[in-house]
Order: C-alpha cells, then sequence, then structure tokens
C-alpha cells in the first residue's frame, strides 16, 4: 500500500548523533518513516500504552533504563526492541532485544534492521518470526510458598520447613534457602539479623540487565548457623516492593531455583491482581505473591485454631484456588492446635465441611488433611538462636515429601495461574463472590 511507513519510537542521550540522523532521514522522506522522539523511557512506555500501532523501539544503549520490563513491555504490544550502542550485542545478550545497531549506521543498515525485525503500519506484512527457545532447562529446584492470616505463626512455621528441608530425616539432597517475600518482612528481626544488605532488592536488581551466575546468587544470601539453611533477607521497607519489576523478580527467582534444591518462600496472604481489582498498581503490590504461588510445588496455608481460625483458613485456601492453585498441593497447617485428638479430628471435620461448601465437593476431597502444629517454645528458640522446638520441623517436611510423592515436582509447564471460565465455578463459590462484591 503506498501510504505504508514505519513508526518508530526513540528515546536517547541529549546530543545522540545517531537520533538526531533518524530524525531528519524521517522529516526529508529520505527513510519510509515516522520517528517519534521521547524525552525518557516513562515517555515511551505511556506512548506504547496508548492503543497506537508502532513499528519499533529505538532505544540509545546509554540510557539506563534498558532491562528486562522495557523489553517484555514493547514485545507486549508486538513492538520489537532495537537497541543503539557501539559495544555490540554482547552487554544484552540476557535482554534479547530484536536487534542492536552499532553507531553510526547507514540508512540501508537501519533499513534492513526494520525489515528484518518490524512491520510497517497502513498494511497487512507477512513475516516470519522465531519462537521461544525449546532448549531443555538445566534442572530447577522446587519452590515452597508459605502464607497464612496475621498473626497465626506462617513466619516461624517457614523457618521450621527450612530447618526440617535442610537436615534430619526428611532432608533434600541440595541447599535449602529460606526467602522472605513478605512486604512487611520480619524474618531479619526473627533470625536476629545484625545486617540488612544485600537483601532481594539487591537481587532482584541484579537480574534487571542480565542473569547472575549462582555463585553470586549464593553470596546475596546468609548462611543460618545450627538450622542449616541460608536465608535471603527481605525489603527494609514495606513502601520499597516499588523497586521489584516484574521481569526482574521473575529471572531473580528462576536464578534462586537453578542454586538451590528448595526455596522455601514466606509470602504474603494477599493474591489481588489487575483483573480482580482493575488496577495494575494492586497486581503489582502482590507481584511477589503471586509469582511465588504460581511457581509452587507445595502450599502451606497457616491458620489458627477455632471458628475464626477455621474461617480464615477457609477462606484464603477459597482465594488460592480462585488465583489458579491446584488444590493437591495446598497443604493446611494448624498453627498452636489442640493437644486433643478428638478435638484436631472436629477441626479437620469442620474445615472439610466449610471448603466443599464454599469452592466444591473436588477440591475439598483431593486436598490433604490438616498437619496440626502443637504449642512449643517457638519464641525460646529464635530469642536463643537455636534449631526449632521438635517436631516442628519434621512434622512439616514430612508433609512437604508426602505431596511431592503423590503429585509430583510442578513442572515449568504447570507453574502459572490457570483462567477461569466463566460458569465453571460452582454456584456456592459465584454465591459467595457475589456476597464479597
Amino acid at each position: 500500500m503506498a501510504n505504508e511507513r514505519y513508526v518508530l519510537l526513540g528515546v536517547a542521550t541529549p546530543r545522540a548523533r545517531w537520533f538526531r540522523e533518524v530524525g531528519q532521514w524521517a522529516q526529508s522522506a529520505a527513510i519510509p518513516a515516522e520517528f517519534v522522539r521521547c524525552v525518557s523511557i516513562a515517555e515511551m512506555r505511556a506512548r506504547l500504552a496508548s492503543g497506537r500501532p508502532f513499528s519499533a523501539v529505538l532505544v540509545d544503549g546509554q540510557l539506563g533504563g534498558i532491562d528486562r520490563d522495557l523489553v517484555a513491555t514493547a514485545s507486549g504490544h508486538g513492538c520489537p526492541v532495537i537497541v543503539v550502542d557501539d559495544r555490540g550485542p554482547e552487554p544484552y545478550r540476557d535482554l534479547a532485544p530484536s536487534a542492536v545497531l552499532s553507531p553510526p549506521f547507514t540508512r540501508d543498515a537501519l533499513l534492513d534492521t526494520l525489515a528484518a525485525n518490524a512491520k510497517m503500519v497502513g498494511g497487512a506484512v507477512v513475516r516470519t518470526t522465531t519462537g521461544p527457545s525449546q532448549d531443555v532447562p538445566a534442572k530447577r529446584g522446587e519452590v515452597v510458598a508459605v502464607l497464612g492470616p496475621g498473626g497465626t505463626g506462617a513466619s516461624t512455621a517457614a523457618i521450621a520447613l527450612a530447618e526440617g528441608l535442610a537436615g534430619g530425616g526428611h532432608a533434600v539432597d541440595g541447599p535449602v534457602l529460606l526467602a522472605d517475600l513478605c512486604r512487611s518482612a520480619d524474618q531479619a528481626m526473627l533470625h536476629d539479623s545484625r545486617v540488612v544488605v544485600p537483601g532481594v532488592q539487591e537481587l532482584v536488581e541484579a537480574h534487571r540487565t542480565g542473569t547472575v551466575p549462582t555463585g553470586l546468587v549464593r553470596d546475596q544470601t546468609f548462611e543460618v548457623a545450627g538450622r542449616g539453611y541460608r536465608l535471603l533477607l527481605g525489603l527494609r521497607r514495606s513502601r520499597h516492593f516499588v523497586t521489584v519489576r516484574p521481569r526482574a523478580f521473575d529471572a531473580a527467582l528462576d536464578s534462586l531455583r537453578r542454586t538451590f534444591a528448595v526455596t522455601v518462600c514466606d509470602v504474603d496472604p494477599d493474591l489481588e491482581g489487575e483483573a480482580e481489582t482493575g488496577s495494575l498498581d494492586v497486581e503489582e503490590r502482590h507481584l511477589m505473591t503471586r509469582a511465588t504461588v504460581a511457581r509452587s510445588s507445595v502450599i502451606y496455608v497457616v491458620g489458627a485454631p477455632g471458628l475464626k481460625g477455621v474461617f480464615s483458613t477457609v477462606r484464603l485456601v477459597g482465594e488460592l484456588l480462585g488465583f489458579g492453585a491446584p488444590a493437591e498441593r495446598i497443604v493446611p497447617v494448624v498453627s498452636r492446635g489442640p493437644r486433643n485428638p478428638r478435638q484436631r479430628a472436629e477441626f479437620s471435620s469442620s474445615f472439610r465441611q466449610l471448603l466443599g461448601a464454599n469452592v466444591g465437593e473436588g477440591p475439598a476431597k483431593v486436598m490433604v488433611n490438616p498437619v496440626h502444629l502443637l504449642e512449643r517454645r517457638v519464641d525460646e528458640a529464635l530469642r536463643d538462636g537455636v534449631g526449632m522446638p521438635k517436631p516442628l520441623p519434621s512434622t512439616l517436611a514430612g508433609a512437604y515429601h508426602a505431596v511431592l510423592e503423590r503429585v509430583g515436582p510442578l513442572t515449568d509447564v504447570d507453574a502459572g495461574p490457570s483462567r477461569i471460565t466463566p460458569g465453571s465455578l460452582p454456584a456456592s463459590a459465584a454465591r459467595e463472590a457475589t456476597h464479597r462484591d
């Protein structure tokens, strides 16, 4: 078609020669292109989200905002990223932009790059694209999520689980990590950590533009003497969650899986995203929990005994099921449970009845029975920096092995929340959702 042309988004450092030349070529019709100049990466993101079709993004390699999230954002809008940098493609090997141009470049070089990677706006262009690499990745460790309503002891249960998997009769073959991924991180206090860096912020920042070797990933964690596992410190302030970007966090979590046999994650009980709330800010606030649960082979839901405890546990399990977590991988845990076997049986029966009434009989049947943790001197053990009281570590670690023996590890194909088709939920769950709204 006669009106076909490339619509290019560009951002560069001040006085970048190539930036000025591309603008001159477009203005003089030396190239069939419209060049939209941006003053910052933030403006480029805003223009990509505006709904206008763009052919490609030209980004100066000297800018500091080129990371995984920028490439993912542009790719999500069908817009390839072309980096202009005289250092060549090597610094961007892990970011995988569509192309890297070395300045100064000619008009023909730019047009050849656009022809190979971009499409014109104004007409249909058929081009062949190469799909993602199908190489078999190296063996990755398992991810375990531990969460629960506030005050139920989820953080201490995560400590006991990590200790049980790191030593004793239920130890796994390989190193174990306890990662604090809560917005209000408590593991530094519970471990009496005298330092606050490095932590999850530094680990995620290191993955913004590249892949970190396993040795350096291990250096971002601390050895916990006497318990056998290593600790990844959490956010220093709850407001710092805004520094954790989605693609960089995914890459950091993948590096943890390559470094440790099991990564036990202490996460918040918040799963709402943009689909449920209409707010992308809410989804980013809950990013670490959502990404962790989606990749977890076992999910521990820690609740308290009593009427309120049963209700809160069932509600959180229902939210996990709505998010897409498999029911057979969820392990309900009763913290400070009753010693009387009859009372424990009554709790389990009430839990299954209420769960079946809210989410259906199917999930209630395949979910394992609640694990009861009896009252122990946990605070004294944390204060003295010694191992968790027995049999808490072995009880939780035994449940981990039982789930994997029954349903197997979570494969990368299975990881990730599954969308719920309208009408697939039982009527009772639909009524509950309507009641909450």
